[in-house]
């Protein structure tokens, strides 16, 4: 197969890693943001960077996303099914961005691309069911609820530490203290969602004949491009969803602020390093709602925390439903 098909595959990665970085720049900066600790156009240049920089240490989850979701047959049908992946991934992305839902543009990407094998099955894609289960549906469970019980944890021992302490000075130093954490959570951010594109980048370069089936490794240039894309992608920010995780779940001081960002970036560098393609999105809301929660359970916003949920549940579904419409229509052009 020539190289025209897979350079608009590329073009189609790229563009959802664009969507990918404006779409979750909010899971970086939000809480940096909303408390005052970092301006928003030096909150975003610290995002971009470290997702520049994080996006070459995700080498496992780029794997597991090449290797582990779906197989695809050789050949035309299998760049497409790749291609159909992408689309229904930067659709649900779009029309959650637009919604201001903080989804998870990983679970979009990965249900695109169950979708895409569902609908290409006669033509041999398979969905790996099983590897499903325990690399993306087992860590999609438990990271929500390590986030939740982490950020819970944290802030009950940030309480507990600081009770004695002015809450002025307290409040500037954990300001100071969030350039850090959101900068790990930035960096987390880039491990987890520029491999993820890398890996159907080198799952569509399997299918055209361009490597082989047997070889695991991601293509400097793949990782390169797809760090690159969500660091600008990122920079361009997604501010209907930076409000919602910022402001609108709870209202966040500069200690809560510390204890969410720490405590996802906790959740996303062990998710990382065992290859499991977890959503940013699910790590830093869940650990927002458990700071929120120390204070009271009533200053937690619920009726917002329940339509991320259902963005949740959805995400699988609807991402999927665009690819099925997305493959047959390339079928029905090519």
């Amino acid at each position: 197969m020539d190289w025209v098909p897979v350079a608009l595959v590329v073009a189609l990665a790229m563009g959802f890693t664009y969507t990918n970085g404006f779409h979750d720049a909010a899971n970086a900066i939000a809480t940096s943001v909303s408390t005052r600790a970092l301006t928003p156009k030096i909150a975003l240049g610290l995002a971009a960077t470290m997702n520049l920089l994080g996006g070459f240490a995700g080498v496992r989850v780029a794997q597991t996303i090449g290797a582990d979701i779906i197989s695809v047959p050789m050949g035309g049908a299998g760049v497409a099914v790749c291609a159909a992946a992408l689309v229904g991934a930067i659709c649900w992305n779009m029309l959650t961005w637009w919604r201001g839902m903080p989804s998870s543009s990983s679970h979009a990407l990965i249900g695109g691309l169950g979708g895409a094998a569902l609908a290409a099955g006669a033509a041999g894609a398979t969905v790996k069911w099983q590897s499903i289960l325990d690399n993306v549906l087992v860590p999609m469970l438990l990271s929500p609820v390590l986030g939740l019980l982490g950020g819970f944890a944290v802030m009950t021992a940030i309480l507990w530490l600081f009770r004695r302490s002015a809450p002025g000075p307290t409040a500037r130093g954990f300001r100071y203290a969030q350039t850090v954490s959101a900068a790990a959570m930035a960096f987390g951010h880039g491990m987890q969602d520029a491999a993820k594109t890398a890996g159907v980048v080198a799952l569509t370069l399997v299918a055209s004949g361009h490597r082989s089936p047997d070889d695991l490794s991601i293509p400097w240039w793949v990782i390169a491009s797809s760090a690159v894309v969500l660091a600008l992608g990122t920079y361009a920010g997604g501010w209907r969803i930076i409000r919602t995780l910022g402001s609108r779940i709870i209202d966040l001081t500069p200690p809560q602020g510390f204890a969410a960002e720490a405590t996802a970036a906790t959740v996303l560098y062990v998710a990382t390093a065992t290859g499991a393609p977890i959503s940013t999105t699910h790590a830093i809301s869940s650990a927002i709602v458990g700071v929120g929660a120390t204070r009271s359970a009533k200053s937690v916003r619920w009726g917002v925390a329940r339509s991320i949920v259902i963005a949740w549940v959805l995400t699988f579904p609807g991402a999927g439903l665009a690819a099925v419409v997305a493959y047959e229509l390339l079928t029905l052009v090519t």
